[in-house]
């Protein structure tokens, strides 16, 4: 290798340097503010981003045995596991009928797909409010599970439809040409070609749910049927009184479970993005 190829690569790479310091700093916080004593925690003349009393867990301890935050948790996982799954077997049919399909009307579907998923909760949760109360699940997180996919159907569905198309017709209908149904070209042919696909979908969908606050702030509001999300701020913010270490500590636990998901299935991810799964 060159001086002059070696020096560009080099600056290439010192010129992301800001980019990422920009990304990592509000994890770095998190997790300084979440080790640090309260005592300097609290000590307005203490440096802010360094510790210098020493570390301490005391605010992870607090967290997870003086608060119900692993029930939280749970509630979290169930909620997003069962939302994200429905969400995705709906928006495949969906994406693979539209993207495939003739009949009329079918540009007009996917146009409304695409503005039902810009439509912001903010206006939706007040009539889906009724909704709940009248299937009876009011303060459930059952109620979640239902008014999840509302948003999740919409951005699946789209975000797969770019992905089919990407997928040569051909070899579906090769496979209906030795007598495989549409539904069997779409299962043995077309699922197993567009797995990258359908993996971005899962993790952008687990992604939505998993952070998602407004619904859950709205339909549930018992400590044993809340989220996450919601139980970290409702439950350490009282008044003007913040717990900012367990509030940290909450927000760095609760990011566990999306790191994991995009570590493990990162080439998919990428896979998916870059064969047209967002175009």
């Amino acid at each position: 290798m060159s001086r002059r190829t070696l020096r560009t690569k080099v600056l290439m790479h010192a010129l992301l340097v800001p980019f990422l310091i920009f990304a990592l700093f509000p994890f770095y916080h998190m997790l300084l503010t979440s080790l640090k004593q309260d005592r300097e925690l609290y000590d307005r003349f203490a440096v802010p981003l360094i510790i210098k009393q020493g570390p301490t867990l005391e605010h992870y301890t607090k967290l997870l045995w003086e608060t119900e935050f692993l029930t939280w948790t749970k509630n979290s996982l169930l909620v997003t596991i069962l939302a994200t799954g429905a969400s995705v077997v709906i928006g495949t049919i969906a994406a693979y009928a539209l993207s495939r399909l003739k009949f009329r009307g079918v540009n007009s579907f996917g146009t409304g797909i695409f503005v039902t998923y810009l439509v912001p909760t903010s206006l939706l949760f007040l009539p889906l409010a009724q909704v709940v109360n009248w299937i009876g699940l009011a303060d459930s997180k059952w109620a979640l599970v239902v008014t999840y996919p509302t948003f999740l159907v919409p951005f699946t569905t789209w975000l797969l439809m770019g992905y089919f198309r990407t997928v040569p017709k051909e070899v579906e209908e090769c496979a209906m040409v030795d007598g495989a149904t549409r539904i069997q070209a779409l299962w043995r042919i077309v699922l197993p070609i567009a797995i990258p696909g359908l993996v971005c979908a899962v993790l952008f969908a687990f992604t939505l749910s998993w952070n998602e606050f407004i619904y859950a702030l709205t339909f549930t509001s018992s400590s044993e049927q809340i989220t996450a999300s919601v139980g970290v701020t409702s439950e350490l913010i009282r008044g003007d009184i913040y717990f900012w270490g367990e509030l940290m500590a909450g927000a760095i636990l609760g990011s566990v479970p999306i790191v994991i998901l995009y570590v493990f299935f990162l080439d998919y991810y990428v896979s998916g993005l870059t064969a047209g799964a967002v175009k």
